[in-house]
């Protein structure tokens, strides 16, 4: 036996030694039949790794190039028409092999999952949660809702709901005349209501300045003559027509609802769905405290 082997084959132990030890300190349970399987790859890896490195190493010291040359050239270097490595080949197929096994036998698909066992969870939880605030009263929502705001909220729309400085929603001026302006040129399609998509440029120029200043005010006196474009879908009184449309008077539940299960186009970028974080009760919750946010 040459000094190469003998090297080769401490090497081996060393990996083996070193695979030992980590499955005693992690505590691994070898009867699952899947970490059995894992130590005996582990295994036969730290072999056959040493024993193809022993094989190519000798062959590089005593082998010499021969064979047929393919036609083509690059920069004047050739390459051999040498077959593909058996051992490769018959890789390749056993990690086929091995792939089949563990999806459909070893570890299927449809077995117990951690991620199930968590989402199983979570959802009887929320039924749980839902049924526990049912009929929740107005100062348990709205202390519900401060404390959701808190935490998914506030990042954009600031602690105290001010928008950031007017970088998002700011929920205690409601809105601004420049985003009245920019829903009616851009118009809007993404709330979901009955009324269906507002068209954009509806009002323009004067009319849209009108509009906007009247909004943005509080729809306070009496309405602008362009203000009938709006009424339409809207309402007279802003209030979006039994839940029709959207109320551009004040902040109901019907509207944030909407916001937070489709989310919307905001100042600082979009503004994700929210329909699988918060549950109805929280998005009612929400709505409630915000309600309370004035300036």
């Amino acid at each position: 036996m040459n000094g190469l082997m003998i090297k080769a084959l401490a090497f081996a132990a060393v990996l083996i030694i070193a695979t030992v030890a980590v499955v005693n300190t992690m505590h691994i349970d070898l009867n699952d039949p899947v970490n059995m399987i894992t130590m005996f790859g582990a295994v036969a890896i730290a072999f056959i790794t040493t024993g193809v490195a022993v094989k190519y190493i000798n062959q590089m010291k005593t082998d010499k190039s021969t064979g047929e040359l393919v036609g083509e050239r690059w920069d004047g270097i050739g390459e051999y028409r040498n077959e593909l490595p058996s051992g490769w080949a018959f890789s390749f197929l056993g990690t086929i092999v091995w792939a089949l096994w563990y999806f459909l036998a070893g570890y299927p698909l449809n077995a117990y999952s951690q991620i199930g066992e968590y989402n199983e969870e979570t959802k009887a939880y929320n039924t749980k949660f839902e049924a526990a605030h049912a009929n929740a009263d107005a100062a348990t929502l709205i202390a519900m809702g401060e404390s959701v705001f808190l935490v998914q909220c506030a990042p954009c729309h600031g602690e105290t709901g001010d928008g950031m400085s007017g970088k998002a929603q700011n929920f205690v001026n409601r809105i601004s005349k420049d985003q009245v302006l920019a829903v009616i040129k851009n118009g809007s399609n993404q709330l979901g209501y009955a009324m269906g998509a507002m068209p954009p440029m509806l009002a323009q120029g004067a009319d849209a300045e009108t509009i906007a200043t009247y909004v943005a005010g509080g729809m306070q006196g009496t309405a602008p003559a362009a203000f009938a474009t709006c009424v339409a879908c809207h309402g007279a009184d802003g209030k979006g027509n039994n839940g029709t449309a959207p109320n551009i008077a004040a902040y109901d539940n019907t509207l944030i609802s909407k916001v937070l299960v489709n989310g919307k186009k905001g100042a600082i970028g979009a503004m994700p769905s929210f329909k699988t974080r918060l549950t109805p009760v929280q998005e009612k919750a929400v709505a409630a405290y915000i309600q309370t946010i004035k300036g």
